[in-house]
């Protein structure tokens, strides 16, 4: 009886292979991390994911669930949208090395899951990856070097689909070309990118994978020199002094030279305005003197004028006595003439 139970769990997990893929198997270096992909039907969205670690599957432990995202040295995240759970384990150690299952948790029913094999060393990895996150845009082409120590056939594969082997081939419309003419690295080139890209791959070569996670986006647009500045330029948290003296020196010779210019520009200003002001006053000045001395000779000569006239109006010849009569002629006065005996 406990025979025919066992093969009917064993049956019943076999039924659960085709519902979670992953990785068979992979190598990292101890004190490193290490990034697993699992992909699972669409029916498992809202269901608890789970990383349990043992050789046997109705004795093994579970290291982390979704419902608890962090547990020391173990995380897990959820992407639902692209129905991926991801288990991440950091500071590998030698103890980490071992059997594990990405599994699904279904109530009343065996959990799906699907198992893979965690190789821990102090060398160099059976198979390796500079970065497991990488980034590309849309239209270009990206570069993936796997680095490997060991025989067999070499692939690149995409999690949920289909893989492509040397030399060449196409993985979901995108050109996959590889390359292994470095020894103990073959390059996996993929042009053409577009945002469909995206997604989980692994190197393959002799039964060993290294998955990498691609993001492909558009490609930002530098739109000011100090963006570009900035993206260009990165400078130390700490330079050395002398750097920091020299930098200071320059700024602060920038800022005269500034303050110069500055100060040059406002007397070069300050003239412009003086002259004409100094201009205007002298012409109105020299305007109102002119006008001032015209009225001082307009009423001197009306002055003058008035009395020739009250000269020649009110002539009075008074005779002294014992002199005697001057007869004047009538046409000799301008007025009328009186004589005075």
């Amino acid at each position: 009886m406990a025979v025919h139970l066992r093969i009917l769990v064993i049956l019943t997990g076999l039924t659960g292979i085709c519902s979670v893929t992953t990785v068979s198997e992979v190598s990292v270096k101890a004190g490193g991390s290490i990034s697993i992909p699992c992909l699972y039907e669409p029916q498992y969205r809202n269901n608890l994911k789970y990383l349990c670690k043992g050789y046997d599957w109705t004795s093994c432990s579970s290291a982390i669930k979704t419902d608890k995202q962090s547990s020391g040295r173990f995380s897990i995240s959820d992407d639902k949208i692209q129905r991926i759970v991801t288990v991440t384990i950091k500071d590998l150690k030698e103890q980490d090395r071992g059997d594990y299952w990405c599994a699904v948790e279904i109530k009343k029913l065996v959990d799906e899951r699907k198992y893979f094999y965690l190789s821990v060393t102090g060398g160099t990895p059976a198979l390796d990856v500079d970065h497991q996150e990488i980034q590309g845009f849309i239209g270009e082409e990206i570069a993936i070097k796997c680095h490997h120590s060991n025989r067999g056939v070499i692939k690149w594969c995409r999690l949920g689909s289909s893989c492509v082997t040397e030399p060449s081939g196409s993985i979901d419309g995108t050109e996959v070309t590889i390359d292994r003419r470095v020894p103990n690295v073959f390059t996996v080139a993929m042009s053409g990118l577009r945002t469909e890209s995206s997604g989980w791959y692994w190197c393959d070569k002799g039964g060993f994978q290294m998955p990498v996670h691609l993001t492909v986006t558009e490609k930002p647009t530098t739109t000011t020199v100090a963006a570009t500045t900035l993206l260009t330029t990165t400078e130390p948290e700490n330079p050395p002094t002398g750097s920091v003296d020299k930098e200071t020196t320059t700024v602060q010779s920038e800022q005269q030279s500034d303050s110069v210019y500055l100060k040059s520009f406002i007397i070069r200003l300050s003239l412009l305005i003086f002259i004409p002001v100094v201009t205007m006053f002298i012409w109105f000045t020299l305007k109102k003197h002119k006008q001032a001395k015209a009225a001082a000779s307009a009423t001197a000569t009306s002055c003058t004028e008035s009395d020739v006239d009250v000269m020649r109006g009110s002539v009075v010849f008074n005779r002294p006595k014992g002199l005697q009569k001057v007869n004047v002629k009538k046409t000799e006065c301008l007025t009328d003439c009186h004589v005075d005996q």
